[in-house]
């Protein structure tokens, strides 16, 4: 097997996690209050990631003010997305929220444009219009304005793109695993802040067994993410983060009974579209850009 074919598994299995994390969370979501949830799976979640870390010696904590910084700014737009992203996933079907964040590639290639002076040709400009329309397509905003779920949806998009680009202004000796760490306790500890505003519903069997779920997907999915960086061709892997609206699909119709009307179908379509044709045409910009060697 070749480092992009094993890459490209390491990434629909990412997406594939992320995803069922979502599904056991919406299942759950109607019984325990959501600072709850965040508190129960984020200590799960942290304990396995912190073991991940320290068996990969990639805990760093002796480092500069401004990486601090974008640290400090990565995590609140992790936590804001993650609080913002689980509200959505309770107020619309599984398959719309996961079709609306799939426009976070595109929204960040033009943040990275506009605030980051990233050169942006035409060719991925029309890209990034197209898969705005097509987002349109999935949230159709009527005469009052968006739906709360979707207004949801936009603003965890929005905190997302920052958190991304505030990675992208990490300095290169900031270890991913630390940062990754920082993010997970930083969401418990706003699970735990929030908590004092809530009433604790008491927890069973099953509802422990679900969020002990929904922590191992969503370690599992932090693994294969973090393997997929490794092996491979990232501009050949990353077009496969896709596959997760394949995965929404598929779950929301079996665990939750959903399924798409044609115009949500077909604002997905458009939007990984745009997002393929995005990678393909940053690729090809990366090829031209790399120097000969002589």
């Amino acid at each position: 097997m070749t480092a992009n074919q094993t890459g490209a598994l390491l990434m629909m299995g990412a997406m594939a996690a992320y995803t069922f994390n979502d599904v056991l969370i919406k299942m759950i979501g109607g019984t325990l209050p959501l600072p709850q949830i965040l508190t129960v799976r984020g200590l799960a979640a942290s304990a396995l990631i912190y073991l991940l870390v320290r068996r990969m010696g990639g805990l760093q904590l002796r480092l500069p003010r401004r990486a601090w910084g974008m640290i400090a700014l990565r995590c609140g737009g992790e936590v804001a997305a993650t609080y913002l992203f689980l509200t959505a996933l309770m107020l619309m079907p599984l398959a719309n929220v996961t079709a609306v964040l799939q426009v976070l590639p595109l929204a960040v290639t033009l943040s990275a444009a506009l605030f980051l002076r990233e050169p942006v040709g035409w060719r991925r400009l029309a890209a990034i219009a197209a898969g705005f329309c097509g987002m349109l397509l999935i949230v159709r905003p009527g005469p009052e304005g968006f739906s709360d779920g979707a207004l949801y949806a936009l603003a965890a998009v929005a905190c997302i793109t920052a958190r991304d680009l505030a990675t992208r202004r990490m300095p290169p000796e900031v270890p991913s695993t630390t940062v990754t760490l920082m993010s997970s306790l930083s969401v418990l500890a706003f699970g735990v802040a929030s908590s004092a505003a809530v009433e604790w519903q008491p927890m069973g069997a099953a509802e422990l067994l679900i969020l002990g779920g929904a922590a191992l997907f969503i370690f599992a999915g932090y693994l294969c993410s973090v393997m997929t960086m490794r092996v491979g061709e990232i501009a050949v892997i990353a077009p496969l983060r896709y596959s997760g609206l394949l995965w929404a699909l598929l779950l929301g119709w079996l665990v939750f009974g959903e399924w798409p009307d044609a115009l949500t179908l077909l604002g997905a379509a458009v939007v990984a579209g745009a997002g393929v044709f995005t990678f393909y045409r940053e690729r090809q910009a990366g090829r031209r850009r790399r120097p000969v060697l002589r």
